[in-house]
């Protein structure tokens, strides 16, 4: 029988640990308290490898006496781990007087001492000492208080485990037992032991009271679950009664065993019935239970169910809307994921109506993370829209109606929507521009205004639509040249106030016209030219703070993005009415018009009547788009701004469509099952040591952590970390183990002199976001020797971590100790970081509000296929790839945008820690002509500090 394991709660430095000969007087001596005392040092010593075997005496002498409760709590830890046996096997003579006096305790008056000490005895492992004692045991199970009796049941099964021939009759005392007792956890505990001891005794005792188990306490009822569950699998001839009781289990009152009875509802079978009747109840309980985190594990349950049997639960999609009444967003976000997977034609028209009244609530009433819920309704609606036509007019209507009434983010998310359908179904066309150029008097946005402008720009295709949508536009721009207009006002506001008297000249200066009193009290003079350019300066500024036209203060206010998406859907318009109508004097009109309010816009925003400046590139796009109208060559033009553009967004659709498509067949290749694959037909399958094992088994081993997959030993080695060389007195060294937060130190120890190595300890240390949470314990340690001790370390978020520590050890004198230096252990960052997606709206969200950037310069320099495994020069693309492989990171720049060899690239990427941290990046490289070489930076933000500073000094290292 392999030894057992214990663990050290508490450790005291051997300095402070008494002698042999003071525990002994102690013991002998002392009183209660000290004989407390001295149990707990002489348990630390026992853990600590010394068995101390000279001391049995005493405590059988002085400690096994004593009446106090404490002392025998301590007197069963210390009975547990004290050699019991002699070096021939036998059991020690001594024993024979500890059994005597647990036979004692387990007749005590006392039940807490009767029940303590039969808790102990499953710690005992010696048949022989174990044997005197089991009528004693017997006994209790008739005692008068439940909780003598409920631990007599598991030290009757604890026994019988160990020998069977201790307890022959097991089953049948169990069962009797279970019979006559009246006490529920009692109860439960026999029925335990009697599920284990006789798996028939176990269901004789189910069928019998098969119909007052509905009725019976919670802990019966799970513990009937667990049995069923089990049995199940290797007994199937029992199915039909066990899905009769666990259906009937689905009513119970208690939100535990609803939960257990659904989930071994669906593993005893498929049938679709059992599957949506499983599903029901998790979804009321997804509703009910006020817990967050036991929503988001009941809707992973019924994701598992849908993706197992798929299109079974379609059915309940408005069932699972159900839970979006939850205030917390990670449930509504489940909720809403879940649902989409199940939308149908059948469906689809409820699921819309309910998620546009939620959509409406997010504009009435105020959410906890409002703006984040709306941007999930609107991805969930927009995802509704792309599959079915059949909605998508009535969605895309709604969401431009109440558009204005969006904060810009959940407005941006809208447009890109819209012109996603716009493109996909083109018989809504001429309703939803329609409806958007109705609109566009009441946008205020300049990202909603400048996806309005180009969705007219692109689907504007009839004279009617044209000058709807140039009425707009004008109307929102108001009075043309703006500049002039701009100065009028000005000078409008100048003229109405009484002018100013001429400034005197003396000597040919302008002389003082006035003294005015400052508020300290002193006196300034104020002339004329001053006094005139303060008041036209206050003109100015009042003339830029009035009310204007939407479109005209987002371009005075210094939004030239906007205006060059103006001046291109401008030339667009004018390029198209110009191929439907034969009107030339209308033609040349609105040409002369669209110029005129580009050559207005570029004179202004060089003006003062502008917050900023016009930048250089909105200003060469704007001028691109005059010669366009002033080029007699219109094909060449047309071509341009009519057909590559929309080619260009055409493409960008089908990719995602095509993103789309695949992520769905992957998904529904997880769940398929192929045409050759193997047929599982129990009754001929081999026995093997797995046989049987359910699937919570197998969660319960994955949770752990120690999973029956077989590590690489390759990926182990690769693991191993050498902390001490080869000459050193003491030789170490670590696998690294690194197991959801926490890092696992298996330190090899090997003492490498022909000497004892006494209270031999391996001290760690931090730097970073870690801390020690369990330490290696002391040992003594003998000539070539070798052992292995753990040292566990909690992460606590993805900041760079430094392990350092040493090997202590005594010396020749009591009062010198030896010190060997550990090399220090650094966390690789990349087993917290994990690949994520986010939309560009939200990639640009968090790039603006995060505070923290890390810029890593690249130069390939030398080596160029730094990032590569050979030594060819990579390109961009390949450049990339590596890089993402080191990083961990996903690419958020669209496929087709990077395709092709250029010789600059530029791509977005993005990743998540396990922290929940959140990691963007932006990666800018081109590559020399010249030289060949790689050049550019890649900037990383995140909220800390940690994250950007520890993947900057990954990439760096990757260069290096």
């Amino acid at each position: 029988m392999a030894d057992s394991s214990y663990t050290l709660v508490h450790e005291t430095s051997s300095a402070d640990l008494p002698s042999l000969a003071d525990l002994k007087f102690q013991l002998e001596k002392g009183n209660d308290a000290i004989k407390v005392d001295a149990m707990r040092k002489i348990l630390i010593i026992m853990l600590n490898g010394d068995p101390m075997p000279s001391l049995l005496m005493h405590v059988i002498r002085f400690v096994m006496p004593s009446k106090s409760k404490a002392l025998k709590k301590l007197l069963h830890f210390y009975w547990e781990i004290c050699p019991k046996l002699n070096p021939d096997g036998k059991l020690k003579q001594e024993m024979i007087l500890v059994c005597n006096a647990i036979r004692n305790d387990l007749q005590h008056p006392n039940e807490y001492i009767r029940g303590a000490t039969l808790r102990f005895l499953g710690k005992l492992k010696e048949p022989d000492l174990l044997e005197p004692l089991i009528p004693s045991v017997r006994s209790c199970l008739e005692h008068r208080h439940a909780y003598v009796r409920k631990n007599a049941v598991f030290a009757i099964y604890s026994v019988y485990s160990l020998s069977e021939s201790l307890v022959p009759d097991a089953a049948d005392l169990i069962a009797t037992f279970l019979e006559t007792e009246t006490d529920t956890t009692c109860k439960r505990n026999a029925f335990v032991v009697l599920a284990n001891v006789s798996t028939e005794g176990a269901i004789a005792y189910l069928y019998k009271n098969i119909d007052q188990i509905p009725q019976m306490d919670e802990l019966l009822q799970l513990a009937f679950i667990e049995f069923i569950r089990k049995d199940a699998v290797h007994n199937s001839t029992h199915k039909g009664r066990y899905l009769r009781l666990v259906f009937d289990l689905l009513e119970a009152p208690s939100h535990t065993v609803l939960y257990e009875a659904a989930t071994a509802l669906t593993s005893l079978t498929n049938n679709p019935v059992a599957i949506k009747a499983a599903a029901g109840k998790f979804i009321e309980l997804a509703v009910k239970e006020p817990d967050n985190n036991v929503k988001l594990i009941v809707l992973d349950r019924i994701d598992l169910l849908r993706r197992r049997n798929e299109g079974v639960l379609d059915e309940l999609t408005m069932e699972i809307l159900r839970v979006l009444s939850s205030p917390d967003i990670d449930v509504r976000q489940k909720a809403l994921d879940i649902a989409m997977q199940m939308i149908s034609s059948k469906n689809v028209e409820e699921v819309i109506l309910l998620l546009k009244k939620e959509l409406q609530k997010t504009l009435d009433q105020d959410y906890e993370k409002n703006n984040e819920y709306r941007q999930l309704l609107i991805h969930a609606i927009h995802s509704c829209a792309v599959k079915f036509v059949e909605v998508a007019a009535s969605v895309v209507d709604l969401l431009i109606d109440i558009m204005s009434n969006f904060n810009s983010a959940s407005a941006v998310d809208v447009i890109t929507f819209v012109k996603e359908v716009l493109e996909k179904y083109p018989v809504l066309r001429g309703s939803i521009v329609s409806r958007l150029i109705t609109s566009l008097g009441d946008v205020r946005s300049g990202k909603i205004f400048r996806g309005s402008l180009w969705i007219i720009g692109e689907y504007c295709t009839t004279e009617a639509d044209i000058k709807e949508a140039w009425k707009k536009i004008r109307g929102s721009i108001g009075e043309v040249p703006l500049l002039a207009s701009e100065q009028q006002l000005l000078d409008d506001a100048s003229q109405e106030g009484e002018p100013a008297p001429a400034p005197e000249k003396a000597n040919g200066k302008p002389k003082p016209t006035a003294q005015k009193v400052l508020p300290d009290g002193t006196y300034a003079t104020e002339s004329a030219l001053t006094s005139t350019s303060a008041s036209t300066a206050a003109k100015l500024e009042a003339i830029k703070a009035a009310s204007k036209p939407p479109l005209r203060a987002l371009i005075l206010d210094g939004d030239y993005y906007l205006a060059s998406a103006l001046a291109s859907t401008l030339t667009k318009l004018v390029l198209r009415y110009s191929a439907l109508s034969d009107n030339t004097e209308q033609k040349n009109l609105l040409r002369a018009e669209a110029m005129l309010i580009m050559i207005s816009v570029l004179r202004v925003g060089q003006s003062q009547f502008s917050k900023q400046p016009i930048d250089e590139d909105s200003q060469d796009r704007i001028l691109t788009c005059v010669r366009a109208l002033s080029d007699m060559d219109q094909s060449v033009v047309e071509q341009v701004f009519l057909k590559d553009t929309h080619s260009a967004f055409h493409a960008m659709v089908v990719a995602e469509e095509t993103k789309r498509a695949a992520k769905d067949r992957i998904e529904r290749e997880k769940n398929a099952i192929q045409v050759d694959d193997s047929l599982g037909i129990r009754q001929l399958a081999k026995k093997s040591a797995t046989e049987g094992e359910d699937e919570f088994a197998s969660d319960l081993t994955r949770a752990t952590g120690s999973d029956s997959v077989a590590e690489d030993a390759s990926s182990k080695l690769s693991k191993v970390v050498q902390l001490t060389g080869f000459s050193d007195t003491v030789y170490a060294e670590a696998y690294v183990k690194v197991h959801q937060f926490d890092i696992i130190l298996d330190v090899l120890l090997v003492n490498q002199t022909t000497d004892t190595l006494q209270n031999l300890s391996v001290e760690f240390a931090t730097l970073g976001d870690l801390k020690v949470v369990e330490k290696p314990t002391t040992q003594n340690l003998g000539p070539h020797a070798f052992h292995s001790v753990q040292a566990t370390i909690k992460v606590s978020s993805t900041d760079t971590g430094v392990i350092f520590g040493n090997i202590v050890y005594d010396g020749s004198s009591s009062m010198e100790s030896n010190i060997v230096i550990l090399n220090d252990v650094h966390v690789d960052i990349m087993d917290y970081i994990q690949q994520g997606h986010v939309s560009e709206t939200q990639f640009r969200t968090m790039w603006t509000e995060f505070e923290w950037e890390n810029k890593v310069n690249i130069n390939t320099g030398g080596s160029v296929a730094a990032l590569a495994d050979d030594k060819t020069p990579p390109s961009l693309k390949e450049f990339l790839d590596n890089l993402v492989s080191y990083t961990n990171m996903s690419v958020l720049t669209p496929e087709a945008s990077l395709k092709g060899d250029c010789q600059f690239l530029s791509a977005n990427m993005y990743a998540r820690s396990v922290f929940g941290e959140d990691a963007l990046a932006n990666l800018s490289i081109e590559r020399e002509p010249k030289t060949g070489n790689i050049v550019g930076h890649i900037r990383i933000r995140s909220k800390g500090q940690g994250l950007a500073l520890s993947l900057g000094d990954r990439i760096a290292a990757t260069q290096r």
